[in-house]
């Protein structure tokens, strides 16, 4: 599925979506660096996106890769849905962040499946 089947057949409403994918790809590099900074057990974060989404795995210094979670583009920078990835179903699922909220920062959301999937492993 293209960008354009992703969000919708009028203009206004593909120019809308290009834009929040623009700024999801933006997000999710300021995710990467909040990783970099505040979870010493990655290697690296790697975002792929597929229309309006933008899943984010973790790269291990192993070089392990983890499904982490995704982000679904909610309408402004600070309002991105969360779904964290479970390995139980083998798909995202929609949760809440730490922050009790449903939506929020990439940060916020890094943060939240972090302290679920790295937990356990030494910095």
């Amino acid at each position: 599925m293209g960008r354009q089947a992703a969000c919708g057949s009028s203009a206004g409403f593909r120019a809308a979506c290009s834009r929040a994918l623009i700024l999801s790809r933006s997000r999710a590099r300021s995710a990467a660096d909040h990783a970099e900074k505040n979870w010493p057990q990655l290697a690296k974060v790697r975002a792929r996106y597929h229309g309006s989404f933008a899943y984010i795995t973790g790269v291990l210094r192993d070089g392990q890769q983890i499904p982490l979670f995704r982000l679904r583009y909610g309408g402004s920078a600070h309002s991105f849905g969360f779904a964290i990835y479970s390995a139980a179903s083998d798909r995202y699922e929609d949760a809440v962040l730490r922050t009790g909220l449903p939506t929020g920062t990439p940060q916020e959301a890094l943060d939240t499946a972090c302290t679920v999937d790295l937990a356990d492993l030494e910095p």
